[in-house]
């Protein structure tokens, strides 16, 4: 009775990976349908339980999902929905902990712009443009807050890196802005933070990556370093 668990947790975990290297290898295909839970128990030597949690345990990582009345499918297995649990890990993490998520978000923006300004297309640039003079326009923590995420998101994009642009969405979660947004509001540091935003903007109006990359890395670094100093000891 006291080797259930660690074996059912091992029988489990088998499925899982069975299933992932089914995909890996082509066997099923992203927006396939899978076998039956009883075919694919049969298949592959489980118990229809353990499948069952093997299949749960994929669907919450988002590399399957259930349909109503149809079965469950394969993803599509793009980055936003395999990586979708940043966000998660960004909205629960506090101390020490945040400070490392803001220092691998720095490593990562700063990337991200650098390449933005390279590729990005003159359409793209107007949008960024466009939420700047947005966030310019108003006082408003809130109306700030939908601004800065979106600018930051249509730069990610013109990356043309989308599992970059994935994990940067969820190490830039509106729950984790909006807390150091209200700190920010606290030490009145939207000036600053307007002066770093228009830095990145003239970097890629420039099309200059290295000067992009400096920009944004200031930029989040300044974020990195007001919460450091403040969970410090």
């Amino acid at each position: 009775m006291e080797e259930t668990a660690p074996r059912k947790g091992t029988v489990t975990q088998r499925g899982i990976e069975r299933i992932k290297a089914m995909i890996a290898e082509g066997g099923l295909a992203p927006g396939q349908r899978l076998p039956t839970e009883r075919d694919l128990a049969a298949q592959l030597g489980m118990s229809r339980s353990s499948m069952r949690e093997a299949i749960r345990a994929l669907t919450v990582l988002g590399v399957l999902e259930a349909r109503h009345g149809s079965g469950i499918y394969v993803t599509r297995l793009e980055a936003a929905d395999l990586l979708e649990t940043f966000g998660v890990v960004a909205d629960l993490s506090r101390g020490r902990r945040l400070v490392e998520l803001l220092e691998v978000r720095r490593v990562l923006e700063s990337t991200a712009t650098a390449l933005a300004a390279a590729r990005i297309t003159p359409d793209r640039l107007a949008e960024v443009g466009r939420r700047l003079a947005a966030m310019n326009a108003t006082d408003d923590p809130e109306e700030i807050l939908a601004h800065d995420l979106a600018f930051h998101r249509e730069i990610a994009a013109a990356a043309g890196n989308e599992t970059m642009a994935a994990i940067l969405d969820g190490l830039s979660s509106r729950t984790l802005r909006a807390r150091v947004w209200r700190g920010y509001q606290e030490e009145d540091a939207f000036a600053r933070t307007r002066r770093e935003h228009a830095a990145i903007h003239r970097a890629l109006v420039a099309r200059d990556p290295e000067a992009a990359r400096a920009a944004a890395a200031a930029h989040v670094g300044e974020v990195e370093e007001w919460l450091r100093a403040r969970t410090a000891g």
